[in-house]
């Protein structure tokens, strides 16, 4: 049921806040055209209150026929019409013909009918059967004035008069409807009209409409279905056929609180205030005499001063009830003194006095309400984080702890409420719900903070070891390898995330933001690792050439023999380390395509010809940018210019290698190369022909040569006469003359001792030989074993020779 606003008292006041009020709480001002304005006036103790209650559900006050007919509505109230479309405000206008206004003074009556008919698009009469065809009982005068003074002051707006006939008899309401719109007719007919209006018919100002209902006291289920069937043709009003459908004139519903105001400005200007009479103004002096001094004993009261001082210092319990029990007590004392006093006066004193008395305890209900509010939201906070330490989800435990200090707020600012005066506590709630508001969206973001954090290690620890592994492989591949990676671990983080991110309920917007960033810290890990990488490139390379030049493809130490391409094994080397620098020249999160390889490989390590290679980089060079083609600057890690200052500096650094490699290939190429070219064994053959009969003929010299040859044999085997030679001929000569004779002492000795054995070796005992000689035969075959496969700069040469050194010693 709506809630009736008075907008103009009983004495002709218009109440402006109020009308504000109204205005702003129903949601007028944003309506535009489409509202209605509804108003009745009629007789005193008509049941217009009745009727307005029973059609659209509003709260009007009703006469009480047990307590009398007197009058009940007092000025112009007004209400919303409710679940009736379009929006409507039905307004319930004072009583005509009442005896409180007093036989003479008429102009409130005309005042509030003729503002009615001026802002209501349909206008209600409220009449009974039986004073149809009367001249006072059915408004005939009044209606006769409101037609001039209508014409007179406003322009002119066609507005639906519906004659509701009360208590309807057997008549039919066809014959009543007629005697009534004979009558109005007539009414309009007889009135003075100014001369543009002189020839104007009733139909152009009025639609003018009959019914009829039952008695609502005697056939009251009768009036009641009448009644519903009447509250149809309010249902759409301003649509075209409706009720309201003409809408010349209609003033915007975000204007039609100042036209009101200004309207009835308009009208009460029209007629002289009667000043209060004299003992009015003797009540009022009086009255509020006793008002002041009663204040005043509020303001010392004990009891009073105790309450206050107790609220200074903490909350209250029933703080409400001891306050109202204060106030009624001087409020009784102030009705005392003052009732023999005017009533209206008495009574508006009265609420002066009960107003200010609240008005200055109003500190201390927002003192007490302060309290309430630092109270309620300690106890949330301790709720919410009991909560999420128990492991409840964060919304739900929000709105549990939310929804519980709405309940005891309500209860504390209920039990510290007086009954005299409803304290607006909007403020101070709004303040709590603000500061929860607060607290909850600074615990959030902790939270979300920690999450966020949380779940970037996760993908960081997910993606750093990965993506460098594959980097430092330097694959064709890498970066679809590290796209995969990427991809899988993003995706399954971003699930996992937002599956957390659903607990806070946050709007859509928030959440694709954190998901966007935790996306983009997954790029700047890839990004932040690879660029680690590049920076270290030229060391990568030269990994990469040392490994793929001294291992095999079993990963093997190369043995630089002669069967070894050293060309190409340096190429390959060269075009691993370039690859290298190919992966790491680039970020490549996105399936695109780009000409990295090709240009590194086409300017760094193309095989052609140089005079041709030097024409095509005289004709363009594919590195002469600081940009790749296909490639954002921001995804470059590093430039062209960049990598072919690196690849001179790798080719600096890695020369020496490739030329040891080489010298070490030579050495082994000499030191097992030890039979002449086959062009001088066949010119020896031919010159030495006779030199090789006469050595047929004498076979001691064949003797000598072998014995000559076992001798130089035997000395080669002892010492690595290849190493003397490293440091010089003279040098070599030298220590292999120093040598020469122990090592011939060393033979002789040998073979004599072996002659020995042999002549020993005829005993019948047969013991084996002496260790010695067995061993200097078995170290002259390891020797020969050692120095056959070893390379002449090999470290096992020279241990080899010190052990024989040793077992001959």
């Amino acid at each position: 049921m709506a809630t009736a606003a008075q907008v103009v008292g009983a004495d002709g006041e218009m109440d402006v806040a109020a009308m504000e009020r109204f205005t702003a709480a129903a949601g007028l001002a944003r309506l535009g055209l489409s509202y209605a304005v509804v108003s009745i006036f009629g007789p005193q103790g008509s049941g217009k209150s009745t009727l307005l209650n029973r059609l659209f559900g509003t709260s009007f006050r009703e006469m009480d026929a047990l307590k009398g007919r007197n009058q009940t509505t007092k000025g112009i109230w007004v209400a919303k019409a409710v679940g009736v479309e379009p929006f409507t405000v039905v307004m319930d206008l004072e009583g005509t013909d009442g005896r409180e206004r007093g036989e003479d003074d008429t102009a409130f009556e005309k005042q509030s009918a003729l503002f009615a008919l001026a802002v209501s698009d349909i206008v209600m009469i409220n009449l009974w059967c039986h004073d149809i065809g009367r001249e006072q009982a059915a408004n005939r005068p009044l209606l006769k004035t409101i037609f001039e003074v209508l014409m007179r002051l406003f322009s002119p707006r066609k507005t639906t008069l519906l004659l509701v006939i009360r208590d309807k008899t057997k008549t039919p309401v066809e014959y009543l409807a007629q005697a009534l719109k004979e009558d109005i007719q007539k009414i309009w007919d007889s009135v003075r009209k100014p001369e543009i209006f002189k020839e104007a018919a009733l139909s152009e100002f009025f639609n003018v409409e009959v019914t009829a209902l039952s008695s609502y006291e005697e056939k009251e289920e009768q009036f009641k279905e009448q009644v519903g069937r009447l509250r149809h043709r309010f249902i759409n009003s301003i649509d075209p056929g409706g009720l309201a459908a003409d809408r010349r004139g209609v003033i915007p519903a975000s204007g039609f609180c100042i036209s009101a105001l200004q309207i009835w400005k308009v009208i009460r200007e029209n007629k002289d205030l009667n000043l209060p009479a004299h003992k009015v103004m003797v009540a009022t002096v009086r009255c509020e005499e006793i008002a002041d001094e009663k204040l005043e004993h509020f303001i010392s009261d004990k009891g009073w001063l105790e309450l206050e001082a107790a609220v200074i210092s903490g909350p209250v319990p029933g703080f409400g009830l001891k306050l109202s029990a204060i106030v009624d007590f001087h409020l009784s004392e102030y009705d005392t003194e003052a009732m023999y006093f005017d009533e209206c006066v008495r009574t508006a004193k009265r609420q002066q006095l009960e107003s200010e008395i609240l008005n200055h305890a109003y500190p201390a209900f927002e003192t007490v309400i302060e309290h309430l509010h630092c109270t309620i939201l300690r106890k949330f906070k301790s709720d919410l984080a009991q909560s999420l330490r128990s492991g409840e989800r964060f919304a739900a435990s929000v709105r549990h702890c939310a929804q519980s200090s709405v309940v005891e707020f309500e209860a504390g600012w209920r039990d510290a409420v007086v009954k005299h005066v409803d304290w607006d506590v909007t403020n101070v709630r709004n303040k709590l719900q603000q500061n929860v508001e607060a607290h909850t969206e600074s615990v959030r973001r902790a939270k979300l903070a920690e999450l966020k954090a949380t779940y970037e290690k996760k993908l960081s620890d997910a993606l750093s070891g990965p993506v460098q592994s594959i980097l430092e492989t330097g694959k064709r591949d890498s970066w679809a390898s590290i796209r995969r990676v990427y991809r899988r671990e993003t995706e399954n983080t971003i699930l996992a995330f937002s599956n957390h991110l659903s607990e806070y309920e946050l709007d859509q917007t928030t959440s694709d933001e954190m998901v966007i960033e935790l996306r983009g810290h997954a790029r700047s890990t890839v990004e932040k690792k690879a660029r680690e990488e590049a920076g270290n490139i030229l060391m990568r390379m030269k990994e990469r050439f040392s490994t793929v030049l001294s291992r095999d493809k079993d990963s093997m130490p190369r043995t630089w023999t002669a069967n070894e391409d050293i060309r190409t094994i340096t190429r390959e080397a060269r075009s691993a380390a370039l690859r290298l620098m190919s992966v790491m020249a680039a970020l490549r999160l996105e399936d695109k395509p780009d000409k990295i390889d090709h240009a590194l490989m086409t300017s760094l390590l193309d095989g052609r010809p140089l005079s041709q290679k030097r024409s095509i980089e005289f004709t363009s060079d594919l590195l002469a940018s600081s940009t790749w083609e296909e490639v954002s600057p921001k995804d470059t890690l590093i430039t062209p210019l960049q990598c072919k200052s690196i690849w001179r500096q790798f080719k600096a650094e890695t020369e020496y290698a490739v030329a040891q490699a080489m010298s070490m290939q030579e050495a082994h190429r000499r030191s097992n190369n030890w039979l002449p070219p086959a062009w001088t064994v066949l010119l020896l053959a031919v010159l030495g022909f006779n030199e090789f009969i006469f050595l047929l003929r004498n076979p001691l010299y064949i003797l000598g040569l072998f014995l000559g040859f076992v001798l130089s044999y035997a000395v080669w085997l002892q010492y690595d006469i290849t190493s003397y030679f490293r440091h010089g001929m003279l040098s070599a000569l030298l220590t292999a003359s120093a040598s020469l004779l122990p090592t011939i002492m060393e033979i002789i000795t040998a073979i004599v001792n072996m002659s020995h054995n042999k002549k020993q070796s005829s005993h019948p005992s047969r013991r084996p030989p002496p260790l010695h000689a067995q061993s200097f035969r078995n170290n002259t075959c390891q020797d020969a074993q050692v120095h056959y496969h070893a390379s002449p700069d090999s470290p096992s040469s020279v241990d080899s020779n010190s052990g024989e050194k040793s077992s001959s010693n």
